[in-house]
């Protein structure tokens, strides 16, 4: 898949509801938008874009990755918008298991689904793209969300791919439920 250009967002959340943070919650975003090998017709085998999406995902997630040290990574997401040519089906194929799983080397392991979100949109549309703990998608404090907007992209004939990552929970949680030191342990998953 050929990438027109990346865009990287950091967002380092210090403070909320009046409260310092402790460890600042740090999410990245890194979109690649690509050209979409399979617009303006319908294509039956989508392995272009799920095997394309190997390598995007491999330059992206490491940019991401970088981007965390020395935070450390614990949740992350996937998204994608496909440009109005195109079909959701697209976005869809580029977040396969394929995908995921240079998230998860990027991130240094993964045992949990990841959340993702996937539309058809114009230049400049928004996606909110959801996070969740990166080994038990059932840890409350790391349900979260990303927005990303980039205003010329995707042009019609493109496709938006993008990692996010997060080292920590929201501030301030606080409505219960499975949490780290209950899910996690020294040895992952109890």
């Amino acid at each position: 898949m050929k990438i027109r250009k990346i865009v990287t967002q950091i967002e380092d959340l210090r403070m909320e509801e009046g409260r310092k943070a402790a460890i600042p919650l740090r999410r990245v975003a890194v979109t690649a938008i690509c050209h979409n090998p399979c617009t303006g017709r319908y294509v039956h085998d989508l392995s272009v874009l799920i095997e394309g999406s190997a390598e995007v995902g491999a330059e992206i997630c490491g940019i991401a990755a970088d981007l965390m040290k020395p935070l450390g990574i614990q949740s992350y997401g996937k998204g994608s918008i496909v440009g109005i040519n195109g079909a959701v089906e697209h976005a869809e194929a580029v977040l396969t298991t394929i995908y995921g799983d240079t998230m998860r080397a990027a991130a240094g392991g993964g045992k949990a689904w990841i959340c993702h979100m996937a539309k058809l949109g114009a230049p400049g549309s928004a996606i909110d793209i959801p996070l969740a703990h990166k080994d038990a998608l059932t840890i409350r404090s790391h349900y979260d969300a990303t927005t990303v907007q980039i205003e010329d992209a995707p042009l019609p004939d493109e496709i938006t791919i993008t990692c996010v990552f997060a080292n920590r929970g929201r501030l301030n949680h606080r409505i219960g439920g499975h949490s780290l030191d209950k899910m996690i342990g020294e040895d992952g998953l109890r």
